[in-house]
This record gives structure tokens, sequence and C-alpha cells, in this order.
């Protein structure tokens, strides 16, 4: 973890989400406040979900540019809930997708992610999150998503 312990690198959102390779979709996390999350995915032509979607005209699969928004989501959940090791979030559901533009290899996808509610019943935390992809600085793709906690068995 960097000097800013709100500020994650790969090792910090390893020790956070239960995803492992080849589902891990953010690779860090920049900034963190009860508000607001961001995080990014660098693409490169090496992800195996770019093998064949599409040969010779590589495009990041748009459930997964949401999979990374809600991954970054969970992270803010799980750090400003702070949520024990016992509960698991689970994404849970997404309204409003829109898909602005492609995502290629060599792209830097800027997740930014917003609490719109936060509940942390301790039994059952819930959250509603409005989430941006961005590349460049122009939109890519964006969603509200829910989570929920559930206790690991």
């Amino acid at each position: 973890m960097e000097e800013n312990e709100r500020v994650f690198d790969i090792k910090g959102i390893l020790d956070r989400l239960p995803h492992r390779f080849p589902f891990v979709m953010v690779d860090r996390i920049t900034e963190l406040t009860d508000e607001k999350i961001i995080g990014y995915k660098n693409v490169t032509f090496n992800e195996w979900f770019l093998q064949g979607h599409f040969p010779g005209a590589p495009v990041v699969p748009g459930v997964l540019i949401v999979e990374g928004m809600a991954q970054t989501g969970g992270i803010m959940m799980i750090e400003n809930m702070k949520l024990p090791k016992n509960i698991r979030v689970y994404f849970m559901t997404i309204d409003k997708v829109r898909f602005r533009r492609q995502v290629i290899p060599g792209d830097k996808l800027i997740y930014e992610v917003t609490a719109l509610l936060m509940s942390d019943d301790p039994e059952r935390p819930k959250a509603k999150f409005q989430g941006k992809a961005y590349v460049n600085g122009k939109l890519a793709a964006e969603a509200v998503m829910s989570a929920l906690g559930y206790k690991k068995e």
C-alpha cells in the first residue's frame, strides 16, 4: 500500500476483493473518499478477453467494463463500511447502462464510481452506485449498480 492509506495498488486490491486472475478488472485505486472512488485498468493487447473479441479488431466487452466499475464500487463499499472479512460483496443489479465508445488495447480505462446510497446494516450491508468509465477524458460507459453483502459460509 502507498503512503495514502486510501490509495491501493494491486496488492491492496487483492487484499480486499475475492476476485483473482483472470477476472480482476481494476489495476489501481487512485482516490477514495466517503462519496467517490477512482480506479483504473490498463488495457493491453494481451488481455484474455481480446483474443476472440474481435480477431483483427479487438474491443473490450462492455460487460467487463461494467464489471470493472462494480469491482471498484465494491472496494468503496468494503472500505467505507469497514466490512469484516466474513462479508462478501456481490453485484446485484445494473440499470441505465450505456456504452458510449469503444475501449481498445492501449487505452487506460478510468473508473469513477459515486455512492448514491450506503446502508451499513451489519447483517445485510448494501449500496447503490453511479459508475462512469472514461478513456482520455471521454465517457466510454456508464451504469447505475447495486451490491449486497453476505456472510461467507
